[in-house]
């Protein structure tokens, strides 16, 4: 079962899926399914490949865009924002345990939407997730 987190009014965030998760996510109403996990990350994980067919032949979109929150670049949050505007809502983005998606999601607001960094930190904690490290991403983005 899965156990979204929303970040934004239809944008959430959850952990690694599997095969069952997949087809709860489709029956809640999701539309969109953003995978922020590479493959291999982990052993056992549901590969990309098996995720997007069973994702498709529910009716959901599928995007992978793998990250890593050491290497998270400047072009990623660019592309997680576009991918976020264009996207059909809602959208449940995962990857291990959520908190990845919630640090990228995080930093397209600050650099790309001018929220405030301390606050989005703040405001993830209360959720249940460590994202204190995006005032300093951002920083890093920023140069």
């Amino acid at each position: 079962m899965i156990a979204p987190t929303p970040m934004a009014p239809g944008i959430d965030t959850a952990a690694q899926i599997d095969s069952a998760s997949i087809r709860e996510i489709a029956k809640r109403g999701y539309k969109t399914l953003i995978n922020n996990r590479p493959d291999e990350e982990e052993p056992g994980q549901m590969p990309m490949a098996a995720a997007k067919a069973e994702a498709e032949a529910l009716g959901l979109d599928y995007i992978f865009l793998p990250v890593t929150s050491s290497t998270i670049s400047r072009p990623d949050v660019e592309a997680f924002d576009r991918l976020l505007a264009g996207a059909q809502k809602p959208v449940l983005a995962h990857c291990r345990t959520g908190t990845r998606v919630y640090l990228l999601y995080a930093a397209t607001q600050v650099l790309k939407h001018g929220a405030d960094a301390d606050s989005l930190v703040a405001e993830a904690a209360s959720k249940g997730f460590d994202i204190k490290s995006l005032p300093v991403l951002v920083e890093k983005l920023k140069a």
